[in-house]
């Protein structure tokens, strides 16, 4: 397989980039088996996969600290696992059980837990990018120190309420990281033909927010990029934009042919530029791990997600009393027979 020539940076120690490999490789694994649930019935309605992705979501928790935030769109499974949710409860979620992390309720968009600081899955494309400035300003009342990762794609970039936000965010310094996962083609649009400015991360100009353009596909280069808007943000210097370019491999959807792409494509950024292949090769290069120990590894993650799988699917059904619960809203008074 062709790879970029690999070497460890001298501020990247061998834990990292195992424990680095290792998160990439759960998510893509549970991926993976989550497609195979979905093609056998077991997922119902919209599942959206982010095999190619996972350096993005790991290398920015590499960069935040614990109570730091996020929040993002329905393509969500990675940063729940990324952010340390249990594989168990987000599978279990996917097939609609009484285990999930929503009970059942959520499905794959829809998964919070405020125990790991994150605030879903959001299925109305731009609906996150506001809500996530409304939690780095309760961080900025509290003067907590915390920061809001707020994560959103090229094609919601262009929303109105993304502006919106940004104009408010830098009114108000609010400590919120806005990051675009410019995965080039948003719903199945390339961003040329949808997009007049070649680059998103300079949207913020206009408002004074700070950005800078970063290979998704490199987990060193994210978790720099991170660290350093982190570093922006705690200091009170307001907002910071970081547009990673990364590629999913799979369509926009379950449902979708990608036939906006050509396969040649899709198989050269497997071949090319693949970020868990890129960090396997930073171990063996480095003589950090042998290919034993990266299979056992692999071995490890597969015996978690088939774990996952199987509690997905012995989990109970949602009872039927739990359509009540977590709503906010009083029950509608009967209208009594008779009454005027």
């Amino acid at each position: 397989m062709a790879t970029r020539k690999a070497a460890a940076k001298p501020n990247v120690s061998a834990d990292e980039l195992k424990s680095w490999y290792r998160d990439m490789l759960l998510i893509r694994r549970f991926e993976e088996k989550a497609g195979q649930l979905y093609g056998m019935g077991l997922i119902g309605g919209f599942c959206h996969l982010y095999i190619g992705q996972e350096a993005v979501v790991v290398g920015l928790e590499a960069a935040a600290d614990e109570g730091d935030k996020r929040i993002t769109s329905y393509r969500d499974h990675g940063h729940m696992l990324a952010c340390g949710m249990d594989p168990k409860g987000v599978m279990a979620e996917l097939t609609g059980r009484e285990g999930g992390y929503s009970k059942g309720k959520g499905g794959s968009m829809h998964m919070f837990s405020r125990e790991k600081h994150f605030y879903g899955g959001h299925g109305i494309v731009g609906a996150q990018v506001p809500l996530g400035a409304g939690l780095a300003f309760s961080d900025k009342y509290r003067g907590n120190d915390r920061v809001t990762f707020t994560y959103f794609g090229d094609g919601a970039a262009n929303q109105g309420q993304v502006y919106e936000t940004f104009n408010m965010a830098a009114l108000w310094k609010l400590p919120v990281i806005f990051v675009i996962e410019n995965n080039q083609y948003a719903m199945g649009t390339a961003q040329a033909r949808s997009t007049s400015t070649p680059d998103l991360h300079t949207r913020g100009e206009a408002f004074g927010i700070p950005g800078e353009i970063v290979d998704g596909m490199d987990v060193t280069a994210v978790r720099d990029a991170g660290a350093k808007a982190v570093k922006h943000c705690r200091s009170g210097k307001g907002p910071y934009i970081l547009e990673v370019k990364t590629y999913r491999y799979r369509g926009h959807s379950m449902s979708d042919p990608a036939k906006y792409r050509t396969r040649e494509e899709v198989q050269k950024m497997r071949e090319e530029r693949d970020p868990i292949e890129h960090v396997r090769e930073m171990l063996l290069q480095g003589k950090h791990a042998t290919e034993e120990d990266l299979k056992a590894i692999d071995k490890e993650i597969k015996a978690v997600v088939t774990e996952a799988a199987d509690f997905s699917r012995e989990s109970p059904e949602p009872a039927l009393d739990e359509l009540w619960t977590d709503i906010y809203a009083e029950a509608i008074p009967q209208k009594q027979e008779g009454a005027a």
